[in-house]
């Protein structure tokens, strides 16, 4: 799969590093931006105040398959129900929010895991098994939460994820599992 990341930092260039790994061709945009026809999927990684301001920048990425990363820290647009809403707004494509929810700091740790973690996402039915599939390919397992309407659930939480790393457990995984399913 083709894949473009918008935003170099530690989720998007994070997550290059592991898919290009799993095998996948990515190439990584910054501030400059740059071109994304040859995309698959597009990754959108930047500070949620800078989203328009970072896909001004980027060309050929219209209608593509986009997966949301963005975190909402502070002023958000009150236009849009949540970032990835804004998101597709731009791009006009099948839409996830994914990768929000899991520290990139502790990326290099996935794999000594002794199950998998989780990654919650939302997603447009057409985003969604893309997304998944990206999901799984990074190391973690997909927990769906629903349609793209729940994606600002997943950026509400935030609060929550930095108490408990706040309280002393640090950065971490999650895993959510059904009955018998550990």
């Amino acid at each position: 799969m083709r894949i473009v990341t918008v935003g170099r930092g530690r989720i998007g260039g994070g997550l290059a590093k592991i898919w290009s790994k799993a095998g996948h061709e990515v190439i990584t945009l910054g501030r400059d931006g740059g071109d994304g026809s040859s995309a698959d999927v597009v990754l959108v990684a930047v500070p949620g105040p800078a989203i328009a301001a970072a896909l001004a920048n980027v060309t050929g990425i219209a209608g593509k398959v986009t997966i949301d990363a963005t975190n909402a820290y502070g002023q958000r647009s009150a236009r849009f129900p949540s970032q990835a809403h804004e998101i597709k707004s731009i791009i006009g494509g099948p839409t996830a929010k994914s990768f929000n929810t899991n520290w990139a700091v502790i990326y290099d740790q996935i794999e000594e895991q002794r199950v998998r973690p989780g990654n919650l996402f939302a997603a447009d039915p057409d985003a969604r098994q893309v997304t998944e599939q990206l999901i799984v390919d990074a190391g973690f397992d997909p927990v769906h939460i629903g349609d793209l309407e729940h994606a600002r659930m997943l950026e509400d939480h935030l609060p929550l994820i930095q108490a408990v790393a706040s309280a002393g457990l640090g950065p971490f995984f999650y895993r959510m599992a059904g009955p018998g399913q550990l």
